[in-house]
């Protein structure tokens, strides 16, 4: 255990070394006292290791990479919905990666995959509006039935940190210039952020009653390039579109949504597994930075900055009328977390990625760059 010891201790003060010194101490603190819960709770063992549900996807191959760089151990437990297993073959060979092919409405894959492991991060889930209006029997399946069921097994396993990710989709249609924080009420619209809302006071509940520290992230809208890209979220999608030309119609441009970069996304997660227990148990956190609060509108002008002859043409009432600024000052104040990549860096991102002749088969492999179609149960 003294390896597992050297090897928790170390990586807090690498990981956290940005930060400030009295923050840095309390996360210090924390490690000791994870170390000694982990030495009761895992026989042997020498790093946290944290299980992903869903480390294949947009987020979760980002998330993977960073934790492995970060000194983690990963299981990555995914049904690879959209064939996109090859984005899973880079880790195969990498020392303390774990890959495990499943769904998770399958209990005895779940209890399988929470075996060993210090930390849960639930990613997975059919993800956006769209797909689940497309799929509503998968969606009650996949989003309620069996988050729900891999949410009451998490008890009595060990497990140090727990963290459920859901969407800042769940504030749904706010008028004016009002910015919700975490304790604006929740409106979702779909059945994508009625389920989430649905799993986040299942796990909130549970305060008192289990033995581990949940914290649920609300996540903001996507951007950045990732193993698995996703060309159907709208960062992504209109600087693709605009770069080739395309008769990009914008609906309902003066509607706001909160927008961050995939990296930032797994920095976060990483200050929460790292973050003293007071600080995040049963807290939720919306999970972004105000700086990326953009309107359809400020996107297209932002990408037409590089790409001034891009065609755009603009239409008002379309099928999603969500609107929502999002305050972060809790995530800001709280986790000292603030998002080191812009709308703006990401736009410059994906044009050097197109430059470089990236992403020249986006349309006839249309289902692996977006969450379009599912054959589900994918067995």
């Amino acid at each position: 255990m003294k390896t597992f010891q050297k090897h928790l201790l170390d990586d807090v003060i690498k990981n956290n070394a940005d930060l400030p010194l009295g923050y840095q101490a309390e996360i210090f603190r924390e490690g000791v006292r994870l170390f000694d819960h982990l030495n009761k709770k895992h026989q042997g063992i020498e790093r946290r290791k944290v299980a992903i549900f869903g480390g294949a996807g947009y987020i979760g191959t980002m998330l993977t990479d960073h934790l492995l760089q970060q000194g983690y151990a990963v299981k990555c437990l995914d049904l690879l919905l959209y064939n996109n297993e090859r984005c899973v073959l880079p880790f195969l060979g990498r020392p303390n990666y774990e890959f495990a092919f499943g769904d998770m409405a399958d209990r005895e894959f779940v209890a399988a995959g929470l075996k060993d492991v210090t930390d849960v991060v639930i990613l997975a889930g059919l993800v956006g509006d769209p797909i689940t209006k497309k799929y509503p029997e998968a969606s009650q399946i996949i989003n309620t039935d069996a988050i729900r069921q891999t949410i009451q097994e998490l008890n009595g396993k060990g497990l140090a940190k727990v963290i459920f990710v859901s969407t800042c989709s769940n504030y749904g249609l706010i008028e004016g210039d009002v910015l919700a924080d975490e304790l604006f009420p929740l409106k979702p619209l779909s059945l994508y952020a009625k389920a989430k809302v649905e799993m986040e006071q299942l796990l909130l509940s549970g305060q008192g009653k289990v033995d581990y520290c949940p914290t649920v992230l609300r996540f903001a809208t996507a951007f950045g390039v990732s193993p698995r890209m996703r060309f159907d979220l709208t960062v992504n999608e209109f600087t693709r579109d605009m770069y080739l030309n395309k008769d990009l119609v914008v609906f309902d441009a003066e509607t706001w949504r909160p927008y961050c970069h995939v990296r930032d996304f797994s920095i976060l997660i990483q200050r929460t597994l790292e973050a003293p227990e007071e600080r995040v148990s049963f807290e939720v956190f919306n999970a972004g930075g105000e700086k990326n609060n953009f309107t359809k509108q400020m996107i297209v002008n932002a990408v037409k900055a590089k790409l001034p002859e891009a065609p755009v043409s603009y239409k008002e009432h379309g099928s999603d009328p969500r609107n929502y600024r999002v305050n972060f000052s809790k995530v800001r104040e709280t986790l000292l977390f603030e998002p080191t990549c812009s709308v703006d860096d990401g736009i410059a991102e994906l044009i050097h990625c197109l430059d470089q002749k990236f992403f020249l088969n986006v349309d006839a492999e249309r289902n692996f760059y977006g969450n379009y179609e599912i054959d589900y149960p994918r067995r």
